[in-house]
């Protein structure tokens, strides 16, 4: 039914903890964000922000020809409300309350903390990036701060229902050691992050793999190495194509 293009980052995993959770059938198709499988023009027809991941839905709600639908947030409410769980439809507080938290994941938690982790690994011949570092790392600080003051008087984010609002923030915070956080300055947090860590579909989702073999970059033959640097790195504008 569902086709995930997928890789094992988090961003991919919030889509496969959603699938796992609703236990519905899902095939995932690899995309080597790696090698550049993002960039084909396939795949740009259903993700043309050439990141992943990105759904086709084969059986559309109402019948139809396939429905492709990118970024995760999108995906995530596209798949609550077509099952029927996890987003509530009908009482428009209850809907917001968890959509304004899936909109502050995608436009605060993830970027920021991925930049956070972009600027730590800028190899000295770059420069100096301890003013980037800071800032994103006290910027990361800020958003747990935000989490834990928002779980102190209730369960989950978005009140008293587990939804996929926990969700989508979930994987973004199970790299919080390497994020340099301290689990016990945010108690309330560390509450809901251990609850949901004991969730076997959450289990299951964080797992979910492509099937292809891990790839060292460090084993690469030098041109390869510089072809996926050029292709993957300080990405500017795809021209239009010709009328």
């Amino acid at each position: 039914m569902y086709d995930v293009h997928y890789w094992p980052t988090p961003n991919g995993k919030k889509v496969t903890i959603l699938l796992e959770e609703l236990g519905v059938p899902y095939t995932i198709v690899p995309v080597r964000i790696g090698v550049g499988d993002q960039f084909t023009d396939e795949f740009l027809k259903i993700s043309p922000n050439n990141r992943m991941p990105a759904l086709v839905d084969h059986a559309p709600k109402g019948g139809g020809a396939p429905i492709s639908v990118f970024e995760s947030g999108a995906i995530m409410m596209y798949l609550a409300e077509k099952e029927g769980r996890f987003w509530p439809q009908d009482d428009v507080r209850a809907k917001y309350e968890v959509a304004q938290w899936v909109m502050w994941q995608m436009a605060n938690q993830g970027p920021k903390t991925g930049e956070r982790g972009h600027f730590s690994r800028v190899p000295p011949e770059f420069g100096d990036q301890s003013y980037a570092q800071r800032r994103f790392a006290d910027e990361g600080h800020r958003l747990y701060g935000v989490m834990n003051n928002r779980l102190y008087d209730r369960r989950y984010l978005a009140g008293e229902d587990y939804s996929i609002a926990d969700m989508i923030s979930y994987p973004w915070s199970a790299s919080w050691k390497l994020q340099g956080i301290d689990l016990e300055e945010f108690r309330y947090f560390k509450r809901w992050f251990e609850e949901l860590s004991e969730r076997p579909a959450l289990q299951r989702g964080m797992a979910a793999e492509t099937g292809l073999p891990v790839e060292d970059p460090a084993t690469l033959p030098p041109e390869e190495q510089e072809r996926r640097r050029k292709l993957l790195y300080n990405q500017r504008a795809r021209p239009a194509p010709a009328a």
